[in-house]
């Protein structure tokens, strides 16, 4: 195991190992603000944060994460379940604000001193004092309407008027409400309401047996089975201590970088369909149906569902490099026919930049922050292994479409790169791992999906069965950028720019 170098600032000197990577350190509503600044002035990031209700007291983790070497600490907070309050540290990190009033709705924990205390999953039918992930809340009740309306911030002046989008969209896209104040054309604001779908599924992970929690995880978000499987399995590693064999790394991360392939593929595609280009879509899309076939003959699924497992993982078949290569001067050429063409090349360009600063100020992750800048991946950051040599992550500078395009275009040609290498170094096989008998109650997996970072972490009771797992898709982190890069755009921009972002609904409504 390898513990954390200390960190300076006032944190607890009692912490201790308890993972991978990973340190526990107990704080105290007077002392947690001042701890989590200590952190954050050295580098680290919050991942985090779940709340737990543990029978006679409720409690709340912050994870918080750093890169080079790899760190992880965790704080826990005791809260009075009679009066259970935590001080709000969105003064000091945005995501913390909405990861906050996350715990408000789900567990009626109330972030004392925030400075936009609104609901953010709760709806407006659910009943007053009704919070579904404590053990006590029973059976949904009836609906009511005992909170109203949304209380979405209006704009006024003088030609000023609202454009209201959703939450059903006319396509298979999963719900969403956006409300645009406008003036002509041009968006003043935009505030984008989800959790239309809000499924429960942290409440469905508790109590089953560790093993039934993959296909679930797997399910979190259709088009990330793969990052979501494998952050799941890697926090049950960390907390059952299940060694993965080289083999299996290999195969899983050839696995990772397949899934990130035929999804930017699709990406680079939609963006065009947007701008007019439907031949290159229509290209594009031939290329990702032969990346979906190639996904059924490794996985024996079109998702790639099943080729990840507790400690191993599974390979039907290994990806030939000359296909792939061939594969790869296809998506190429679409590319070079794409940034080829004046339409494409005004209509990206400049459009709904999202500058670092405020990329780094709202948490942003995967290629949405890159593009804005920003040098952060989990495969550098926080490796599971050593076996793909030094890894240079790719990165833009105008944060604009034209460069999450151009990301886009990079990481493919980085995943090309990566699987070129991991396709020569394994065997068709099924690799399993068993737990060690010194398995800890709590674990963390962190992996770099093809959206960005993504978080598992669980806690376990004897059998072994999951007590609790939080599950942070990158879009929890990405979605309040959207409007941020909107402002100033127009109207007829908003398809667009949305699909340059393309965040996951499902990911987020969890």
């Amino acid at each position: 195991m390898t513990i954390p170098p200390p960190v300076a600032g006032p944190l607890p000197a009692d912490g201790k190992p308890v993972g991978d990577h990973r340190v526990a350190a107990p704080t105290t509503a007077g002392t947690l603000a001042e701890h989590a600044a200590a952190l954050q002035r050295h580098g680290f990031r919050l991942a985090l944060v779940a709340a737990h209700d543990d029978g006679d007291t409720l409690r709340a983790v912050y994870l918080f994460t750093a890169a080079n070497p790899d760190r992880r600490i965790e704080l826990h907070l005791p809260i009075d379940r009679d009066r259970p309050t935590v001080p709000s540290l969105a003064g000091l990190s945005f995501p913390a604000g909405r990861f906050e009033r996350e715990m408000h709705d789900l567990y009626g924990i109330r972030p004392v001193g925030h400075p936009l205390p609104r609901r953010l999953v709760r709806h407006g039918h659910w009943p007053s004092g009704w919070y579904p992930m404590r053990h006590d809340a029973g059976p949904a009740p009836d609906f009511t309407h005992d909170d109203g309306p949304f209380p979405f911030l209006s704009v006024e002046g003088p030609g000023v008027y609202e454009i209201p989008v959703g939450p059903v969209h006319a396509g298979l896209i999963e719900p969403g409400h956006f409300r645009f104040s406008v003036v002509g054309e041009s968006i003043l604001k935009l505030k984008a309401r989800l959790w239309y779908v809000h499924k429960g599924i942290e409440k469905l992970f508790q109590d089953r047996a560790v093993a039934a929690g993959l296909p679930l995880a797997e399910r979190i978000s259709g088009d990330t089975a793969v990052g979501h499987g494998l952050a799941y399995c890697r926090a049950v590693e960390d907390a059952l201590r299940i060694q993965v064999p080289d083999q299996a790394q290999r195969m899983r991360a050839i696995l990772l970088e397949m899934e990130r392939l035929y999804n930017h593929v699709g990406d680079i595609g939609a963006l065009c369909n947007d701008v007019g280009h439907g031949v290159l879509n229509a290209h594009a899309l031939r290329i990702k149906e032969v990346l979906l076939r190639l996904n059924k003959e490794t996985t024996g699924h079109r998702l790639l569902r099943g080729g990840i497992l507790p400690g191993g993982a599974v390979l039907r078949r290994v990806p030939d490099p000359d296909r792939l290569a061939s594969i790869g001067a296809d998506i190429r050429e679409v590319i070079a026919l794409a940034l080829g063409n004046s339409l494409v090349a005004e209509r990206f360009t400049g459009t709904a930049v999202l500058a670092t600063a405020p990329a780094r100020d709202l948490g942003a992750l995967g290629y949405v922050a890159r593009a804005s800048g920003i040098d952060i991946d989990a495969r550098r950051d926080h490796p599971a292994d050593s076996l793909t040599g030094p890894y240079s992550v790719p990165t833009q500078s105008g944060g604009d479409v034209m460069a999450r395009f151009h990301q886009r275009a990079a990481e493919i040609d980085a995943s090309l790169a990566l699987l070129d290498t991991l396709v020569r170094s394994v065997s068709p096989a099924t690799i399993t791992g068993q737990p060690a008998p010194d398995a800890t109650a709590s674990g963390v997996g962190i992996v770099e999906g093809w959206r960005g970072t993504i978080v598992h972490r669980i806690e376990t009771t004897p059998g072994p069965r999951l007590a609790r797992v939080k599950v942070v898709d990158p879009s929890f982190f990405n979605w309040p950028a959207l409007p941020v890069a909107l402002a100033g755009t127009i109207v007829g921009d908003f398809p667009l720019v949305n699909k340059s972002f393309n965040l996951s609904y499902a990911g987020n409504d969890l």
